[in-house]
């Protein structure tokens, strides 16, 4: 993480929107969080992995429906990243405000 608190992770817009998406839910499924960030299979598995590496995400198979689908859960480190990086923004919206 930076000094300033914003966390380089969560940072790109669709990690943020991701984290946004999954701290709502307690899980969700890989084909909803990709429609709903609009974003291709490829580039959400991308984004997933790096937040998978910094203990953000946890990725749970299972089969649906006789097919294999892949759901998404922030973990409660990446809760945390999510708060603290929002506070960040936050600060930084605040000085635009004055």
């Amino acid at each position: 993480m930076s000094a300033d608190g914003l966390d380089p992770v969560i940072h790109a817009p669709a990690r943020l929107q991701l984290s946004a998406l999954l701290a709502g839910v307690d899980e969700m499924e890989f084909a909803s969080a990709r429609e709903t960030i609009e974003v291709s299979d490829s580039v959400l598995s991308k984004h997933l992995a790096q937040m998978q590496e910094a203990g953000y995400v946890r990725l749970r198979k299972a089969a649906l429906g006789g097919r294999q689908r892949t759901w998404l859960s922030l973990t409660a480190q990446g809760r945390a990243a999510l708060e603290r990086h929002l506070r960040a923004l936050e600060k930084i919206a605040a000085l635009a405000r004055r």
